[in-house]
């Protein structure tokens, strides 16, 4: 029988996501929903480890079980690194990408296009019943395009553009997503320690 796997997360969408990035890890991914599970957890951390172990950890004492977050954000050169980690703490956050986008392109409406680099990032944190941390990562480099382009995705996504794919990452399928994405690598990585856990 696989070990059951708790994504540390209320959003559905997201445990969707992780359910296909960890496909054949050998555990069984479970959401907190599957659980009549409901933690809230402030987010207190100073850097998207922190975040993520902070989540994990959380959700892996209130259920028992191995708990996998993830905490990820977008760090523009041009601005200093933001909006960072701690963009939920200082109003970079919209209700949807429209508003989040909007938000960004307004603060770099007269940065030129050879400065516009950022990237996003992900950490992700799998906390064991026992205490123990398993931490993978991953990076995704771009350019912030000068206006929207794109249906998919969320948060910054219709304004990333990867110049060598020449598209936004809101103008890609999921399998090209789950491809190149700050999330698929760590995911990736974080997939195969989890096969060596469920071998052990």
């Amino acid at each position: 029988m696989a070990p059951r796997l708790l994504i540390a997360s209320n959003n559905e969408g997201k445990v969707r996501e992780f359910r296909r990035l960890l496909e054949g890890c050998g555990w069984e991914i479970v959401a907190p929903q599957d659980l009549g599970l409901v933690v809230e957890v402030e987010e207190t951390g100073s850097t998207y480890t922190e975040n993520a172990r902070i989540k994990a950890e959380a959700f892996s004492r209130a259920s028992g079980l191995a708990a996998l977050a993830d905490d990820s954000g977008l760090e523009v050169d041009a601005l200093g690194g933001e909006p960072g980690p701690l963009h939920h703490l200082r109003g970079w956050d919209g209700r949807d990408p429209t508003e989040t986008s909007g938000r960004l392109l307004a603060a770099l409406w007269d940065v030129p296009a050879e400065k516009r680099t950022g990237r996003y990032r992900a950490v992700l944190v799998l906390y064991l019943p026992d205490g123990r941390t398993i931490e993978t990562a991953g990076a995704e480099e771009g350019v912030i395009a000068a206006s929207m382009m794109g249906e998919g995705g969320f948060g910054y996504d219709p304004v990333f553009y990867l110049p060598e794919l020449g598209k936004t990452i809101a103008e890609l399928s999921m399998e090209e997503k789950n491809r190149v994405s700050h999330r698929g690598l760590a995911a990736a990585a974080m997939r195969d320690r989890l096969q060596e856990l469920a071998n052990e």
